[in-house]
């Protein structure tokens, strides 16, 4: 029969678990106990039984170094009245029996750890996956709006109030370290309560409240950082909108603007929806866009070289609120050449790029034009 050790409330184990139930040490104290009567080392049962205790004790929400303290204290608490050392026959008997304990006492609390962290890593991973569902859920709109705020709450969000998305894409994958590099870095700034953060279909997401200021630049400046100057990287930020379905508003908005990026050739490393909303006002009515594009547009193929040039001054001259020496240097031509291709706009489409009034036509057709990729895409 194993040699046991007592655990009633008037024992000394009572005071040394203290937080710890007394229930957690009870394969651990029986093997130490077995240990100094025979100074075998902890048999498999007995290591794996100190696995479960660990994983219970995590489930319990016990840390891990309150019950590496119950199981350090209960061995030194029974140490004089174990078997071995307090009926030891001789010194060296008594040294034998105290470093089979210590030594049985370490193996059987590294078990009970290893148990204890695989109970941790599982549970991050159930939590993991609960937020990547949930995350998808939010922007996809495949749950009940209802059951989505009670999911959200359990991760701090509250979907009444209005949430803002960016979406971000680079040249190279986001890694499992970058991410969390961009996740605790948020968290770091604005608690980790407050940020959603998944990867999906090769880009970043980021769902943080509306309210929240600097958000978009922090998640910038976390990326140079994980990335470094090397990597070529865009932000997309939707318009901060209310409940679930403002989620999934926001991400479309922040995904159809990199989009937009693209098509206009946009290069700017965060651009906003908010900044951008003619454009799709412009695509709303294709036709309407399209007849202007071609109205206004279609005598500068009659041109020397096309029309594409003459597109790229007119967008440079745009941005360059009419500044031809700007444009010129944006262009890395002469101012010259500038003029050249402004008069052949006046003489070859009746339009003024100086003229305010008639300005404003030709810019929305260029712009049409960029949307469209005309005269690339006829």
């Amino acid at each position: 029969m194993e040699p046991a050790v007592s655990d009633e409330p008037s024992s000394p184990l009572a005071d040394a678990t203290t937080g710890v139930p007394a229930e957690l040490l009870h394969g651990y104290l029986d093997a130490v106990a077995a240990a100094a009567a025979t100074g075998r080392r902890p048999r498999r049962a007995d290591l794996d039984a100190c696995r479960r205790q660990g994983e219970r004790a995590a489930d319990l929400n016990i840390t891990l170094r309150a019950l590496t303290g119950a199981y350090l204290h209960a061995a030194e608490a029974i140490l004089p009245r174990l078997p071995g050392l307090a009926n030891a026959s001789t010194p060296s008997a008594a040294r034998a029996a105290a470093v089979a304990v210590w030594s049985a006492a370490r193996r059987l609390l590294d078990a009970a750890a290893e148990g204890y962290e695989r109970s941790q890593l599982h549970a991050a991973r159930r939590d993991h996956a609960a937020r990547r569902e949930l995350i998808d859920d939010l922007l996809y709109g495949h749950a009940h709006p209802g059951r989505l705020a009670e999911r959200a709450h359990r991760f701090g969000v509250q979907l009444a109030g209005r949430h803002q998305v960016t979406v971000t894409r680079a040249d190279t994958p986001f890694t499992d370290p970058v991410v969390e590099h961009v996740e605790s870095g948020l968290a770091a700034r604005f608690g980790s309560r407050n940020i959603l953060t998944t990867t999906h279909d090769g880009l970043l997401i980021c769902i943080t409240p509306g309210a929240l200021r600097g958000t978009t630049g922090e998640v910038a400046h976390h990326l140079l950082s994980a990335l470094g100057t090397g990597s070529r990287w865009q932000i997309g930020v939707g318009r901060p909108h209310a409940g679930p379905g403002g989620v999934q508003q926001s991400y479309e908005e922040a995904r159809d603007t990199l989009q937009l990026a693209d098509r206009l050739g946009l290069t700017t490393p965060v651009l906003r929806a908010a900044d951008l909303l003619v454009f799709p006002v412009l695509l709303r009515d294709r036709a309407a866009i399209t007849d202007l594009v071609h109205t206004v547009l279609a005598p500068l193929t009659e041109a020397r070289g096309g029309a594409t040039p003459i597109l790229d001054t007119l967008t440079a001259f745009f941005a360059c609120h009419g500044n031809t020496t700007a444009t010129a240097r944006q262009l890395h031509i002469s101012a010259r050449t500038v003029a050249y291709r402004l008069d052949r706009v006046r003489h070859l489409t009746g339009y003024d790029p100086d003229d305010p009034t008639q300005r404003f036509t030709l810019q929305a057709a260029v712009l049409g034009a960029r949307l469209l990729k005309w005269p690339t895409e006829p």
